[in-house]
């Protein structure tokens, strides 16, 4: 089937009961029993949900994978993804994550007795020199938040596969209508669901995806045991928004492309990032291992004050944090998402002060650039 057939349908099907089109809330804890050890295969809410088990396979099939892990948040699927791992042994990641998986990983996981290496992705080299003899995970975010640096999936994973590594990609960023590093190579794809996925604001969710049996049934193991699960109804409203991803996405794409046009040619900022625009360095890549260039353009004013003045007085555009929503939002990385990474990294990797990160929405394109010329004047 085609994306929007699957993002549509997949994972759903009329209720039996009733014949009702929409999968239904199955808001409940628990589950009869017609006596000890007999039951319908559901006994306990923790474990098993229908709204959640379709809203699982529904992502499970537009990322191309066998199994979907759904959980209350990205970072709860994080911390799941971790479990994979135990005491002494190390894990390389890219070093421009979102400052959720640093500050996650750096300032508590690694309590636990787990090592990290950060860094630079974008050279397969430097993750090569990076890998031990304990190195049991290779985590790569690509596209990453909110530099918009790149990752090769596809080596990346080769290389994994010959050193007998995981690999995981978080594809936030892209979602699956752009970019499906499964396909790609990689073991194990998580995703924000409350970014794209939903689209919405109103719902906080991660997903976790695999075709690897041992690490799905370990996950699955990990869901139901520690029990970081979403409620049915936010699993209800991300099912009810994947249906418009494609579209969604492609208008994010359109308009994300104009206004990063519009600001390259613009006096006012010193530099643009986004990977469809021929000047990103890696574009070339981009357009291999993605199909559209996403929602997100980076924006350094070179100036502090000016972009806070900027973030200040836009209009269309929210200043708020998360990302992915159908509304425009101006982000802060310093001093908002990646405020608890030490300001010596961030300036390493030019996150800058004067760094400001847009959420291209859907709204009209002419609203949006009418807004940033408004706010810079």
């Amino acid at each position: 089937m085609g994306f929007s057939t699957d993002a549509i349908h997949a994972g759903q099907k009329p209720d039996l009961e009733t014949g009702a089109v929409m999968t239904p809330i199955y808001m409940t804890s628990t589950y009869v029993q017609e006596e000890i050890g007999v039951h319908k295969g559901y006994e306990y809410g923790r474990t098993h949900n229908l709204t959640r088990a379709a809203l699982e396979q529904n992502i499970a099939a537009l990322e191309k994978g066998k199994y979907g892990i759904a959980f209350a948040s990205g970072l709860a699927a994080i911390q799941a993804l971790m479990n994979l791992v135990k005491a002494g042994d190390h894990v390389v990641v890219s070093n421009n994550v979102y400052g959720g998986t640093y500050r996650l990983m750096e300032l508590i996981i690694k309590d636990y007795g787990i090592d990290f290496s950060w860094v630079d992705a974008m050279d397969l080299d430097n993750i090569k020199n990076a890998v031990k003899d304990n190195t049991k995970i290779v985590y790569i975010e690509t596209p990453t938040n909110p530099m918009l640096n790149l990752t090769d999936i596809n080596a990346v994973s080769s290389y994994c596969k010959e050193k007998g590594l995981i690999s995981i990609v978080d594809n936030t960023f892209m979602s699956p209508y752009f970019q499906r590093p499964l396909e790609l190579g990689a073991d194990v794809v998580i995703h924000s669901s409350t970014k794209y996925l939903n689209g919405h604001s109103d719902v906080i969710g991660g997903m976790v995806v695999t075709s690897d049996d041992k690490i799905y049934e370990r996950l699955k193991y990990i869901q139901n045991a520690a029990g970081a699960v979403p409620s049915p109804f936010d699993c209800w409203l991300t099912l009810r928004a994947t249906k418009t991803l494609a579209v969604r996405m492609k208008q994010h794409n359109e308009n994300a492309m104009e206004i990063a046009k519009y600001l390259e040619s613009a006096s006012f900022v010193e530099k643009v990032i986004y990977p469809g625009l021929e000047n990103h360095p890696q574009h070339e890549l981009a357009k291999t291992q993605m199909t559209g260039f996403g929602g997100m353009v980076s924006v350094d004013f070179g100036n502090e004050e000016k972009a806070r003045n900027f973030a200040k007085r836009v209009k269309v555009f929210t200043l708020a944090e998360s990302l992915g929503g159908v509304e425009s939002l101006v982000c802060h990385p310093a001093s908002m998402t990646h405020a608890s990474v030490p300001k010596a990294d961030r300036e390493a990797m030019g996150l800058t002060d004067s760094l400001i990160r847009l959420s291209v929405g859907i709204e009209d394109i002419e609203d949006l650039i009418e807004d940033i010329k408004q706010a810079i004047s």
